[in-house]
């Protein structure tokens, strides 16, 4: 058994551009999805935050409407209930990357406001990239490659493809007029190669040892491909 780094949004807020705070997280079934697929497997979780807060579920994500309706939500709460490592983070500026077999970044819009421009995060990055752990990004946690840069300031993670949340989504979701900034126009301004799939689509991309996924259905494929890479 191996151990797994969660690191996760610290915020319950995402501040928009006109300077009010949507109240947001990190989204359930990215965190839900692919921490049963690694228990499963018999990997052991940690969670880590920026200075080691419990992370906030999006509410939004909780919805009926977009887990398949209640039963659905039912299951997914229940699931974060019982996710014990959630109520327990350590402090991302704790953490011993060389304790780790892989890393995961679950989404929500949280990381769009924290880890985005979080330096201690950035540098986890780099040094999960140059150890050629497997990295698992999914949905607007891609956010956080933003941060890794090279001490010549280049991004880490410039010419690598990855799957990201698309301003096509951004704006079906009714937050791209809304945004300080889009997640694939910063990306793509960063030297990183977004494909982009269909809207909602699953949409997972594997380039060396990272891997990125477009959207939350993509979260069950992204936890796959991270543990074909543990076998």
């Amino acid at each position: 058994m191996s151990k797994i780094l969660f690191v996760m949004t610290g915020v319950g807020h995402w501040t928009l551009a006109d300077g009010t705070r949507h109240p947001t997280g990190f989204w359930a079934e990215e965190a839900v999805v692919p921490y049963e697929a690694f228990k499963a497997a018999g990997h052991e979780i940690v969670v880590a935050t920026p200075g080691g807060v419990v992370p906030t579920v999006d509410k939004g994500s909780l919805a009926p409407e977009v887990n398949g309706g209640q039963e659905g939500a039912d299951k997914v709460t229940a699931a974060l209930d019982s996710m014990t490592e959630i109520s327990n983070p350590i402090r991302l500026e704790d953490v011993h990357l060389d304790d780790y077999a892989a890393v995961f970044y679950p989404g929500g819009h949280g990381p769009m406001e924290d880890l985005a421009v979080d330096a201690t995060s950035g540098e986890l990055l780099v040094d999960a990239l140059d150890s050629g752990k497997p990295l698992g990004v999914v949905c607007h946690a891609p956010a956080a490659l933003l941060a890794a840069r090279r001490s010549d300031g280049s991004n880490a993670f410039a010419g690598y493809e990855v799957a990201a949340f698309t301003n096509a989504e951004e704006a079906q979701a009714g937050f791209a007029d809304k945004a300080k900034w889009l997640l694939q126009d910063r990306l793509t301004e960063a030297g990183v190669q977004v494909r982009v799939g269909e809207p909602w689509a699953p949409k997972v991309v594997v380039d060396r040892d990272l891997v990125t996924g477009q959207n939350p259905s993509s979260s069950a494929p992204v936890a796959a491909e991270l543990l074909k890479k543990l076998a």
